[in-house]
């Protein structure tokens, strides 16, 4: 695929923490659900991830992970899978591992971040350090300081640096990393592409085209393909050797497409390429490419009539073993058949999570890594030996998550007024599944999807007594072209008919208490919830909005006082074709605007804003709590210092979901039922 720029010993800590979970799961005595569901505490669901990230070495004999003991900092451990024993490879005092990467056997690459600061508060830089698996070797790489104030940092890149996601060919100390230029802010500027040795720290600068956004390397590690952006135009490009010339591949537009659209996934290890195209259908799916003819092939070789398919490659130093990807939940589809009986012997143990299985990419060991999940269960890893057959807990996400607890999501289906077959997913809380008290629950993006696994906010919501609809409304990707394109210029139009038209569904179903709906969401869903509450006021008692956009000149242009990440290319190129021209839809931006129709809103209603949000600034939500509250005495506002798009500190995520909690209880929860509110 491209990438782009992103002693108990601890295992027995981590047995021992999951082990009482279990046995809860299975006692016979009697439980009454809702009544337990109800006692969750909130910051079970919103704490950071305790356990994450496990990853195979390449030669499959030991393990990496994050491990985060309550209150500490999260640090890199190591487990020898021979001998069972784990190593903390590196802790530091004032920040957190985040991103981490197996650079050869013996040697990993990661950088770091600081879960304690939320994103305005951030002073540094992510760096980049390299250290062995068994502690030693230990290396930074790239400074976090923004300033170079010391001869050390002199020697090290700058903190501008960051790792790519490519596997390389694994048997190097060599690893590639980017330099984006942020002196620019919203402009797209030539990114350096550097391989850098990571016991050394030395590099050389890898030539590539200008305007190169995106990078695919083969098996040898070696730059194959770029992606170069200009005047709103994409170009693929491709060279058989460090030395020859690029070839264009296609070009096409950077957001609308085109008959030739296609998109790089990877080189499997024969050398073969795959691409994600269209060829005609509706659907994306997974070709093979030749190279030497420049055509995509006939036969996809993954592929679903439902959904569209970006495959990720599965695979050893020899051969491609299988693919997964996204349909209506996690699918793995395997080609190697030694693979896809290990698949049934896994699933069989484990017959109620979807289980994703990875070895090493040249694995010498029987070792095969687990991770499990479910709509109901959070993220778990797991140790399967293939020679015994054996399974053993390694860690889970949020250990404190009881499955038996936690609410079903199903994905369903219904018409739009305009006969557009919209999919949506449903969360029912336990007990009776009729006339509930209903939160209609809008992703942002708009341009994203959903999907089937523990969410912490529909599982809040649904602990709660809530049901939870997650309308998958036209613009939301992933389930076609049509579905995709049936969204252009449809912000606060047809978007939010769809969204209206799930909600009147659940009610005819008899799901929903007509009388109890709330509609909530984030960023476009923040948008969305605004906009219910002014297009559908029969609809919805109350709404949500946390980091809404309010106004769509105001996102597209910006404010003093309010920087914008948004890139000049997408505001130039992509905003007028996705969602509107700034003249000739001048009209519809000033309908569809919750900023200029905020006096229409008189339903009580939650804003949430981060003070640092610089995807949306915080002027979107002053401005519009200045003009709502003057004619709406039922408004809450809440404003986090120094986060940014998204609540990045837990103390901020329990604040705001005890008053979601407590604004639901007034509105649609049991008071209101009892008709203890106006």
């Amino acid at each position: 695929m491209f990438y782009k720029n992103v002693r108990c010993a601890l295992l027995a800590c981590v047995v021992l923490a999951w082990t009482p979970l279990q046995a809860r799961q299975t006692t016979d005595a009697p439980v009454d659900m809702a009544a337990q569901a109800a006692r969750i505490p909130v910051e079970h669901f919103f704490e950071n991830q305790s356990f994450s990230g496990a990853t195979l070495s390449p030669d499959g004999r030991r393990l990496a992970m994050r491990v985060a003991p309550p209150g500490q900092r999260v640090r890199l451990a190591v487990l020898d899978l021979a001998s069972m024993q784990v190593k903390v490879v590196a802790y530091f005092s004032d920040a957190d591992v985040d991103t981490f990467r197996w650079v050869n056997d013996q040697r990993l690459v990661f950088d770091l971040e600081d879960r304690q600061l939320a994103q305005g508060a951030q002073r540094y830089g992510s760096g980049l350090y390299a250290v062995n698996a068994d502690g030693s070797n230990y290396r930074q790489l790239v400074t976090r300081n923004h300033m170079l104030q010391n001869k050390r940092a002199l020697l090290m890149l700058p903190w501008n640096t960051f790792l790519l996601s490519s596997i390389g060919d694994q048997q190097s100390d060599d690893v590639y990393v980017t330099q984006p230029d942020f002196s620019q802010p919203g402009n797209i500027v030539d990114e350096p592409l550097l391989r850098l040795n990571t016991s050394t720290g030395t590099y050389k600068t890898v030539t590539q085209p200008a305007g190169t956004r995106n990078w695919l390397f083969d098996k040898a590690g070696e730059l194959r393909i770029v992606q170069v952006r200009s005047n709103g135009q994409d170009s693929i490009l491709y060279r058989d050797a460090a030395t020859a010339p690029w070839q264009t591949l296609a070009t096409f537009s950077s957001y609308g497409g085109g008959k030739n659209v296609f998109q790089p996934a990877f080189f499997a290890p024969d050398g073969t390429l795959y691409v994600h195209a269209l060829r005609g259908g509706d659907k994306l799916a997974l070709y093979r490419y030749d190279l030497a003819g420049k055509r995509i092939g006939d036969t996809p070789l993954a592929a679903s009539p439902d959904f569209d398919v970006h495959a990720e490659m599965l695979g050893t130093e020899g051969r491609l073993l299988g693919l997964r990807y996204e349909a209506d939940t996690q699918t793995t589809q395997w080609l190697d058949e030694k693979m896809q009986a290990i698949q049934k012997q896994v699933n069989a143990l484990l017959p109620m999570t979807v289980n994703s299985l990875s070895t090493g990419w040249r694995s010498a060991t029987p070792f095969i890594l687990v991770r499990s999940f479910s709509d109901t269960t959070p993220t778990i890893y797991r140790l399967f030996n293939s020679e015994t057959g054996s399974l053993s807990v390694l860690g889970g996400a949020h250990p404190t998550i009881l499955p038996s607890q936690m609410a079903n999501k199903d994905l369903r289906h219904y018409k739009a007024r305009d006969g557009l077959d919209i999919p949506a997913w449903l969360t029912i809380p336990r007990g009776p599944a009729k006339m509930r008290p209903m939160v209609v629950l809008v992703h942002g993006g708009p341009w994203v999807r959903n999907t089937w696994d523990w969410n912490a906010e529909s599982q809040f919501l649904a602990s709660r007594g809530y049901v939870v609809l997650e309308p998958e409304f036209r613009g939301s990707t992933g389930y076609g072209q049509q579905h995709f394109k049936a969204g252009w210029k449809q912000w606060g139009l047809k978007m939010q008919d769809d969204i209206a038209d799930g909600t009147r569904w659940a009610i005819e179903q008899g799901i929903a208490d007509p009388q109890r709906i709330c509609i909530a969401g984030a960023s476009y869903g923040g948008y969305a919830a605004l906009m219910g509450l002014i297009n559908d006021p029969d609809l919805y008692r109350c709404g949500i909005d946390m980091a809404g956009v309010t106004d769509i000149d105001l996102l597209r242009d910006g404010s003093w006082g309010g920087y914008s990440d948004i890139s000049q290319d997408y505001r130039k190129y992509g905003m007028p074709l996705l969602v509107g021209d700034p003249v000739k839809d001048a009209a519809q931006f000033k309908a569809t605007s919750p900023l200029q129709q905020a006096a229409r809103i008189r339903q009580p209603l939650l804003l949430a804003y981060g003070s640092a949000d610089q995807r949306v600034p915080l002027p979107h939500g002053r401005k519009f709590y200045d003009a709502v509250r003057k004619t709406n005495a039922q408004v809450e506002w809440v404003e986090y210092a120094t986060e940014g798009h998204g609540w990045a500190l837990p103390v901020n995520r329990f604040d705001y979901w005890r008053r979601v909690e407590a604004f639901l209880q007034r509105n649609i929860g049991t008071a209101a039922a009892k008709g203890t509110t106006p």
